[in-house]
């Protein structure tokens, strides 16, 4: 540790989702903040009372506080996602109830809007306040050197598929279908590793379109294909897991142009939060997807049962396993490392490990600077682990096209000729 660097008091708030490992966090900065001289002070709901100036809402952390939360989930310090960079007004609050509660060294947990509260934070305190970031998401798709995961997407991923084995044997059990959605915003990685983990039947992010327009048909046909596919195979059931980054890659418009009417008031409400996202869990999605699977199957002659159902919720304040449990020790004692080094007078950073050692990334180097926010960490979708992850899938493959007698069987399903069902699905594989 540095020696020479005044103390005086650690702050400790969460930002943004819940993520299972967050109380480790807490404990593991705690801990070594009271063992380094620090007085620790955890604040309540984020930066909420902090942007109204409201310098009240806190409570002092001992070690014997926090002693035995780390296998715990949820945030003993609650969250919440304002946002005190949207205007001066609230920026001023904020450093004002820092300033007189005397806090000069900062960790904050959170994605990357949290991250970006956290460097206005640095940067307008002029070297005041100390800020050390702890990146969490379940959705894994903050920009973390090689292929760290971001806490808690592993205990999310773990809890998920013995949800979607459930889900499965039910599906078998019951010859219906159902269609999962997964958190994930801008990224797929949460519903692919839970779907391959648990060998869903199928999986669609929005990272597999490279780019191109995202559909809500175009999603839809691909569940259809699926659907005729495995009753060439002799199965009637299934489970798909389609990630809610999709929701985001349609967009407002192209929600509304697969909607009946054009209306989304049927499933949901187009709602914004503090930082300019659309409100995800306000849209019905799984029930919308369904909707228009079954009319399109419909379309063809076939009716089945499909059931949909949002997976986040359940994940997201589960008891860490044990891979979380020790990494957030990790990232809660790295954080306090970095608060006392002499680095921290120079930048304020996101703390990541690589190879067993602390890496502060420093927040200019992190945060684009025309958004404010973390450069996305898509899944790679040319390299061999999605390339498994498809070989395992049942979906319309190029192949199925080129194969004569398969065709034949997939046209037969829906009572088309060859030609009729290459010209109604050829266009998901390339196929004209």
């Amino acid at each position: 540790m540095a020696n020479g660097i005044k103390r005086g008091k650690l702050g400790i708030l969460v930002g943004g989702g819940p993520a299972p490992g967050i109380n480790g966090v807490i404990a593991a900065a705690t801990i070594e903040g009271n063992n380094q001289g620090f007085e620790v002070i955890g604040f309540r709901d984020g930066f909420k009372w902090l942007a109204q100036g409201d310098a009240q809402h806190y409570t002092r952390l001992a070690i014997e506080d926090v002693k035995s939360i780390h296998l715990r989930g949820g945030s003993i310090l609650g969250t919440a996602r304002t946002n005190p960079a949207k205007s001066e007004v609230t920026m001023h609050n904020l450093l004002d109830a820092l300033q007189k509660l005397g806090v000069s060294s900062l960790v904050t947990i959170g994605g990357d809007d949290t991250a970006f509260s956290a460097s206005q934070v640095y940067k307008r305190g002029e070297g005041k306040i100390r800020v050390a970031h702890v990146p969490k998401t379940i959705d894994n798709d903050l920009p973390l050197p090689g292929s760290t995961p971001t806490f808690g997407f592993e205990t999310a991923r773990h809890e998920g598929v013995y949800i979607l084995r459930n889900l499965a044997e039910d599906a078998r059990t019951t010859s219906r279908w159902y269609i999962i959605i997964s958190m994930g915003r801008a990224a797929g990685h949460l519903a692919l590793g839970i779907a391959k983990a648990a060998a869903a039947t199928l999986c669609i992010i929005p990272e597999e379109f490279r780019g191109q327009a995202v559909t809500a048909e175009a999603v839809a046909d691909t569940i259809v294909g699926a659907i005729l596919k495995r009753r060439v195979e002799g199965s009637q059931y299934g489970v798909t897991v389609l990630a809610e980054g999709l929701i985001e890659s349609m967009g407002e418009k192209g929600l509304l142009s697969a909607v009946p009417g054009g209306s989304l008031e049927r499933y949901g409400k187009v709602v914004r939060d503090d930082h300019g996202h659309l409100r995800l869990g306000e849209i019905e999605f799984g029930r919308l997807m369904k909707d228009i699977v079954t009319a399109r199957l419909e379309e063809l002659g076939l009716t089945m049962t499909l059931i949909d159902k949002d997976l986040g919720y359940e994940l997201r304040c589960a008891d860490p396993i044990p891979f979380d449990a020790e990494y957030t020790r990790d990232l809660g004692y790295g954080a306090v490392k970095f608060l006392l080094s002499q680095a921290a007078d120079k930048f304020g950073a996101v703390i990541s490990f690589a190879n067993g050692e602390m890496v502060p990334l420093p927040f200019d180097k992190m945060l684009d600077p025309k958004t404010g926010r973390f450069n996305v960490r898509k899944v790679n979708v040319d390299g061999e682990s999605y390339e498994c992850a498809c070989h395992y899938m049942i979906r319309l493959e190029k192949s199925d096209f080129e194969d004569v007698a398969q065709l034949d069987r997939l046209a037969a399903t829906i009572s088309v000729t060859p030609d009729q069902f290459k010209a109604r699905f050829g266009y998901l594989v390339g196929v004209k």
